[in-house]
This record gives C-alpha cells, structure tokens and sequence, in this order.
C-alpha cells in the first residue's frame, strides 16, 4: 500500500488527489509524495437572504464520496493500494446533526456567512472581546463558528434541549466527513479546525467551559479533539470496497502552511485562491497579535502544539474573476498578465478590492472596492495592471502586520501557492513590494499536499517533518528587483488609497 487519499473538501468544490508515496530522498522531482490522480466536483451555494451563505451538507458528502471514487478509478488501482486518507477543509463552517440518524437539522452555515455579525457587536459591547481573543486568539467576528452554533441552538425548535440531552453532534467539515465516513463510529476534530469555533482553549489545549457557557453552547455537543496526524477511524468497507484508516487532519490554510514544509518558527506561507490567506509559523510561542491578526494553531502533531500568525484578505485571484466575468476585459485569467504588460507605465492607477470589504489588518467590511488615478487616457491594461498589484499590496499589509508582531529579523522567504501564482508578473512584484524572496513550489497544491503528508506520516510511509522538508522542490525564486524608495512610495499611495476607501 503506497499510496495516499487527499481529500480537500473547499468552499465552492470538493477535490480527492491520490499521491504515491515514495521513499525519502528518493530523488523524485516533486518530493516524496508524487499526484498521480485527481478528481474535482464543484457544488451548488445557497443565498437564503443578503450576507447569509448555507451548504447543503448532503452536497458536501457526496462530492466527496464521488471525487474520492473518480480519483481512484482515474488512478486506475484499487482500494488495496491506499494505506490512510487525508482530509483537509473549508474551516468554520458549522454544522450540527443528529447522531442516531446522522441527518443534518440544517444547512451548513458557511464560514462567509454574517448573519450573527449582531450578537458579536453585543459581545463586544458587553466587554467580552479581550478573553475571548487571550483563550483563542481570535477577534469576535461571525467568521468563526460559535455564534453561528448558537444561532442554530436558538432558532431549530427543540435543538438546545435535544442538545443537552446528548442527542445532537456538531462539527466544521472535518468532523461532519469523519462522521460520514465511518458510518458514524467517530466523533473527531483535530487541533487546527477547533481552533477555529471561538470555544477552543489554544493555551491549555481543550474545549472552553467558560466559552461554551459564554456561547451557552453544551459540553455533549463537541467533538473529540485529536492530533493533526491521528487515528480518526476507518471508512466503512462499502464506499471504496476495504476500510480504510483516516489518519491525517487539518483546516485547509494550516495544511497549505504544511504542504509548504512551514515547520519551523519563522516560515511564511501565503495562499492565493478567492482570497489570500497568509500564515507565519511561530513555534511554541503563543504571540498576541497587536496589530488585528489571528492567533491560531498551526499543526498539534504528537500533543505538542505550534502556533501560527494568519493574516487574510477577501479578494487576490476573484480579482483576476472580476476582470473576465464583471467588466469582461479578458477572456480566461491568463490574459491578464499579457493585457497588464501594455499598460502606460506613467499612469499609477490603484484599484482597492474591497467588494466585500477590507480584511486583516483593517477589519473594515462596510468598505467597497474603489479605483484611483483615472485619467482620459486609462484603459483595460491600466486597470489590469492595477487590480493584478493590489495581490502585491494586500500581502504587504499582512506580513507588516506579522513583521510587527513578531520582529521583522525573524520573518524569511514568503512561500507562495495556488491560482494566481502561475503568473510571473504577480510573483515578481510580489517581491518588489514585500521586499523579501517570494518561492513558488513544484506541487502547488499544497493544501491537499499538506493532508497527504500528515496520512502519510502516521501511516509510517512518507517521513517525518524533516524528511518532508527535504523533498519540498522549487520551481522557481523571485527577488526584489523595485528600488526602496520606489517600493515604499507605491506603497504610501496604497496605503492613502485604502483609507479613503474607508471613508468613503
């Protein structure tokens, strides 16, 4: 058995890729965990209402189960060449069912929904930020899971109740796949997920009591939390023809970190999908973020724990999106760096990707998107361009933040991965203006990377951290090229554009 399921269960699509394991410092180009198939299956979003996101949990299961089956058959072996699965998934996304029959009492309410953004103002108002942020790390905001459990708890006839009574599960993604996947024998999440629902003790390592009654949110609810490299079961024989053990977890930005070969105290990562979200490792130095960032959990691999920075902002590759499917200027995202190299290099047009509203460090989500430095003469390139370096700036504003935080001498190279890293122009200026090394990956999928390398650990056959580490392959380095005082002129500009925006 060599090889390992991954699968990435995200916010717009479910993933399965099957890595063959080799041996460490076998030379392989892409590492000791080589993709050999993969299966992808997007899935329906539901907008009950403006700033309200659900998923049909039944969605989520099945494109897992299908994209799991078509990555093996695409793989052309048999369930007896899998030694463990990997999960890895959308984090806060909040769902609760019930445990006799298993069925959702609700739609999951999705990481992105704001409905309880009013109950997290009343918390803040009631004084009850600064504990929860000491215990957790994080910002009272509805991104996280408690308020959106309790919202369901108050508003299904009879939940809190049958709650108590031991008769109802929740779990974030993670949990609610487990479930399925075992036919309902396990009731687990690993460290970074929990990390993750505003309930979890990122100090002392356990669910809350004074949180959950916070939240007013019952012990009977929550699920066991394990080791990112754990034994979460076996999968019941009749989904892939054998059981199969689970044994690697993690929420999709701390897998990501993982893929990246991030172990280590001072390793940066930045993920660009919809959005970009960036993590700086800081070892076992809980570090409370003076400048509004996360403190997280970066990986808990045998009870010990490490902690990470992460900094996110709303809109990096949907800006590539809006260029093809809102003004229509391009016709496929790889247009955009060819149409961006026209522009006029006298014009410094700056677009602010606000669409729904500004992230960390700014927290500002009543601003919307603006453009400055128009003139007669700007046109398509010009605006490309610009909506292309407003990656570059948002990503300066993050690791700022982290250099802030954490010293600045202690921050390395920025290791990069997903959609819009392909794009040499984004990459480049991405180190002019962070001014520091930028590193893109042979694998850039690295969140699924992440959760293959955790399976395969546990299941004795791909290594450890370090050998991991060592098979982490380059494909190509980008160094600051900008001149400092043009660099932080740019960035000035930026920095005046942003807080007009949210002004305005």
């Amino acid at each position: 058995m060599t090889c390992i399921l991954a699968i990435d269960q995200g916010t717009t699509s479910s993933r399965a890729i099957l890595f063959e394991a080799g041996q460490p410092g076998g030379g392989q180009v892409e590492g000791i965990l080589r993709p050999i198939a993969s299966a992808q299956e997007e899935f329906p979003q539901i907008f009950p209402a403006p700033g309200l996101v659900e998923h049909d949990p039944a969605d989520l299961w099945a494109s897992v189960a299908a994209t799991s089956r078509a990555a093996i058959e695409k793989a052309g072996i048999g369930a007896g060449d899998i030694a463990a699965i990997g999960i890895t998934n959308q984090r806060e996304t909040t769902l609760l069912w019930d445990r006799a029959t298993g069925q959702p009492l609700h739609n999951a309410i999705v990481w992105q929904d704001r409905r309880t953004a009013s109950q997290c103002e009343a918390l803040r108002e009631a004084g009850h930020e600064p504990m929860i942020s000491a215990r957790t790390g994080l910002l009272l905001d509805p991104y996280f899971s408690a308020t959106k459990l309790a919202y369901l708890l108050d508003t299904i006839p009879g939940a809190r109740a049958r709650a108590k009574r031991g008769e109802l599960a929740f779990g974030t993604v993670d949990s609610w796949l487990i479930w399925n996947l075992t036919g309902g024998r396990i009731h687990a999440t690993d460290a970074t997920n929990a990390a993750r629902t505003m309930l979890f003790n990122i100090r002392e390592n356990r669910w809350d009591p004074d949180l959950c009654a916070l939240f007013d949110i019952p012990a009977q609810l929550l699920p066991e939390v394990r080791d990112c490299a754990a034994d979460y079961g076996r999968t019941r024989a009749d989904l892939f023809g054998r059981e199969i053990p689970i044994l690697g977890v993690a929420g999709d930005q701390q897998a990501a970190a993982m893929g990246q070969a991030c172990f280590h105290p001072g390793m940066l990562k930045a993920t660009y999908g919809t959005g970009c979200f960036a993590l700086l490792n800081t070892g076992e130095t809980f570090i409370p973020s003076q400048n509004r960032l996360l403190t997280t959990v970066a990986s808990r691999l045998n009870g010990r724990i490490h902690y990470a920075l992460e900094g996110s902002v709303f809109i990096a590759g949907a800006v590539v999106q809006w260029l093809r499917v809102g003004l229509r200027i391009i016709r496929e995202a790889g247009e955009a760096e060819v149409l961006a190299a026209r522009a006029d290099p006298g014009q410094d047009v700056i677009l602010v990707p606000a669409f729904t509203g500004i992230g960390a460090p700014y927290w500002h989500p009543e601003s919307r998107g603006a453009i400055f430095g128009l003139t007669r003469n700007t046109g398509p390139a010009e605006l490309t361009r610009a909506a292309l370096e407003s990656i570059g700036y948002q990503t300066r504003d993050l690791i700022g933040a982290m250099q802030a935080d954490w010293g600045a001498e202690k921050t390395g190279i920025l290791r990069a991965d997903g959609g819009v890293t392909v794009s040499d122009r984004v990459m480049q200026f991405l180190a002019d203006m962070i001014g520091q090394r930028v590193d893109r990956p042979v694998v850039t999928e690295t969140t699924a990377l992440g959760a293959a390398f955790l399976a395969g650990m546990q299941a004795g056959i791909s290594g450890g951290p370090e050998d991991f580490a060592r098979s982490w392959a380059l494909d190509r380095s980008f160094l600051p090229q900008m001149p400092g005082m043009l660099r932080d002129e740019k960035y000035t500009r930026w920095q005046r554009a942003v807080a007009a925006t949210m002004q305005f």
